[in-house]
């Protein structure tokens, strides 16, 4: 059995650099080792029968890319322990393949250069995003942040208890608080239709909603104790709230909520409008449907 491991999909571009750094200091916390693939598409035309210098120039710029992703990860977790490894393939398809194989989690950039030598957000990023089997982490935003809050949304979906899991660990093993956001829109009176949901006051909504996301932290602030709680409930729309919020956290926190029609596509709205606008990394927590609270 293999061990589990934190596998970054990189292109050689700087975003995908940053991608790396996060995910060499993610598996030197973990204690993890770190898989780094740089995924190309073997298409030019005849390239698999021309022995020309052109080809050979793109195999060593792809050995030069991948030389380079290495010395990017060492320079921000000198004791994790690198495995490099290129594939030909589709980089979506290859990536996701990959992530099969005792992946904790998968590492991309938010945008790059097209193919794969491409993680062109809405191409490769948001196809891993969608479709991966594990957690899946989008370095965008202010990529190298390491200071401020783990920001969460929290909803009343059967994987909130593993999304906070997820974001409360986070939180501690990098000594920092949280910050638990709760997005609601209150219920309006149809003469009231054309009136903004945030400028609605309904104090006992309110007062509802922030006992509901009490109740829900009540576990994890017992398992965490050490980890501070900044609790919101806000009547925006919780993609627009977290992005907000992500301008002071290091990383945002969702789960992974959807309706595709093909088992495993579960990325819902929120998390994927977060991929576009988020100033920071963004943890998409693929969960299982049900987890036990602490106990």
């Amino acid at each position: 059995m293999r061990t589990k491991e934190i596998l970054v999909g990189t292109d050689g571009t700087a975003a995908s650099h940053a991608a790396v750094r996060w995910a060499a200091r993610e598996a030197q916390r973990r204690g993890l080792p770190l898989r780094i693939v740089y995924a190309f598409d073997w298409q030019w035309e005849a390239a698999r029968y021309d022995a020309g210098t052109e080809h050979l120039d793109v195999a060593r710029q792809l050995a030069d890319a991948v030389v380079a992703a290495r010395e990017q990860a060492l320079a921000v977790a000198p004791t994790v322990r690198v495995e490099l490894d290129t594939l030909i393939s589709n980089p979506a398809p290859g990536l996701l393949a990959a992530a099969e194989e005792d992946v904790e989690l998968l590492v991309v950039g938010s945008r790059g250069r097209g193919g794969f030598a491409s993680l062109l957000l809405g191409s490769v990023s948001q196809r891993v995003a969608t479709h991966a089997p594990c957690p899946v982490v989008v370095v965008r935003g202010r990529g190298d942040v390491t200071e401020g809050p783990i920001a969460v949304g929290v909803d009343d979906s059967p994987a909130t208890d593993h999304v906070l899991a997820t974001a409360f660990e986070a939180a501690a093993s990098r000594d920092t608080g949280l910050a638990a956001i709760r997005a609601y829109l209150p219920p309006t009176s149809l003469w009231m239709a054309d009136v903004p949901a945030v400028a609605v006051d309904l104090p006992q909504d309110d007062t509802a909603e922030h006992e509901r996301l009490e109740e829900l932290l009540a576990p994890w602030r017992q398992k965490y104790p050490k980890v501070p709680v900044k609790v919101t409930v806000s009547h925006d729309g919780p993609a627009a709230i977290l992005a907000d919020v992500s301008h002071e956290a290091q990383l945002v926190v969702v789960g992974s909520r959807g309706h595709g029609t093909i088992t495993g596509v579960l990325l819902g709205s929120v998390g994927a409008q977060l991929l576009h606008h988020a100033d920071c990394p963004v943890l998409i927590d693929r969960s299982p449907a049900k987890e036990e609270q602490p106990r």
